[in-house]
């Protein structure tokens, strides 16, 4: 679009032609057969030559005698502009010789989605000021460097930081460092212990034999993920918890320290059991997922095994419910996305027995098959 355009709208379209075609008659099609249809000031050539439509995209995918795909224009105008336009495009109904059918997917606002980008941003300058910033919390924080011994401690021959609380608690936290101690006393928790280092002393597993429950808290990086993989290796972990995404327990505000903490400490208290991520029938689906994941984090696909854990299919999130009504013999489905009623669905009609994802959502009728997230197993 031209500089003087301002994109307001992306208007998405999805297509079906009953033959062979190239991306340029697809677009030969929008322009051609949408000219003088709604007048000619709505002529796409003449909202293009003052600037209110920009560049439209199209993408081309073809099998042996079809072609689909989608349409992104992006537009400048008014919502009804875009709107009449959406709808000049669905009636096209030819592309050269062969018939075809356009659908609207949506009329995206793209200030909207710049409004949620400026607001998400401003949440995480606000949490990183707060940190830096002279408050109550950080006068605490003087308190406890100022020599408050009661509180601050020492733990094992290596003497790894920890709060006061840790000995006599019947459960601690675990966390990375001397700082994340100091500011979980700030939010009111002494019964922290630095581990001080991804090799885990000997001193702490001696501890966590000692007490009821563990909790991991650590900072919500790529290292925190590492060292929660080595600390669970070794020491038996009740809860896992992580700070926000990128933002390590230190940086964290004493009230978003406790919103994390205290459902946690609200169960403990409350004498309900701990989550167990130990199970030993879990662990063959653990070691499973532990292989698959590596490959499929982050690619927006699912993967089909059999009993035998041989692979049957790789096809994108997208694809992979109309990919199970015509498969069979599969065991396993693991997905980089959520779990949702949809996909539970299809899964029940291939006689899937196990799913796995990064989430699950709210489900009805679940029953008759185990739903586990990668966190649950201990992978993610």
């Amino acid at each position: 679009m031209p500089q003087s355009g301002i994109v307001k709208y992306h208007v998405k379209l999805s297509y079906e032609v009953d033959g062979l075609v190239e991306r340029a008659d697809i677009i030969g099609a929008i322009f051609g057969q949408t000219e003088g249809l709604l007048g000619p000031e709505m002529n796409l050539n003449e909202l293009q030559r003052v600037s209110k439509v920009g560049r439209i995209e199209v993408n081309a995918k073809s099998t042996a005698n079809t072609t689909s795909g989608d349409a992104l224009i992006p537009m400048s105008t008014d919502i009804d502009t875009c709107a009449l336009i959406a709808a000049g495009i669905e009636s096209i109904d030819k592309v050269g010789p062969f018939d075809c059918s356009f659908r609207l997917d949506a009329i995206d606002d793209v200030r909207a989605a710049k409004k949620d980008d400026i607001v998400k941003r401003a949440k995480e300058i606000k949490q990183k000021w707060a940190t830096k910033t002279v408050s109550e919390g950080e006068s605490m924080l003087n308190d406890v460097h100022q020599g408050d011994s009661k509180k601050l401690s020492s733990y094992g021959p290596s003497k790894l930081t920890c709060s006061s609380g840790v000995h006599d608690s019947n459960w601690i936290i675990l966390v990375e460092g001397r700082a994340d101690v100091i500011n979980l006393l700030r939010a009111g928790y002494d019964n922290a212990l630095a581990i001080e280092g991804a090799k885990i002393d000997e001193s702490i597993k001696e501890l966590c034999n000692s007490k009821d429950t563990i909790v991991a808290f650590l900072d919500g990086d790529r290292a925190g993920g590492f060292i929660l993989k080595e600390l669970k290796s070794v020491v038996p972990i009740d809860y896992e918890l992580r700070a926000d995404n990128g933002v390590e327990v230190e940086e964290l505000t004493p009230q978003r320290i406790d919103e994390i903490l205290k459902p946690v400490a609200d169960e403990i208290k409350g004498g309900k059991p701990a989550p167990s991520l130990k199970s030993e029938d879990d662990k063959p689906l653990a070691d499973m997922a532990s292989q698959i994941f590596p490959n499929l984090n982050e690619t927006l696909e699912a993967v089909a095994l059999d009993d035998s854990q041989n692979e049957i299919f790789k096809v994108p999130i997208s694809e992979v419910v109309s990919k199970l009504s015509t498969q069979s013999g599969i065991k396993y489905l693991l997905l980089d996305g959520i779990i949702t009623q949809r996909l539970l669905e299809g899964a029940k009609n291939a006689g899937i027995e196990c799913v796995v994802g990064h989430r699950v959502a709210k489900l009805s009728n679940s029953d008759g098959m185990n739903l586990k997230t990668f966190s649950d197993l201990g992978v993610a």
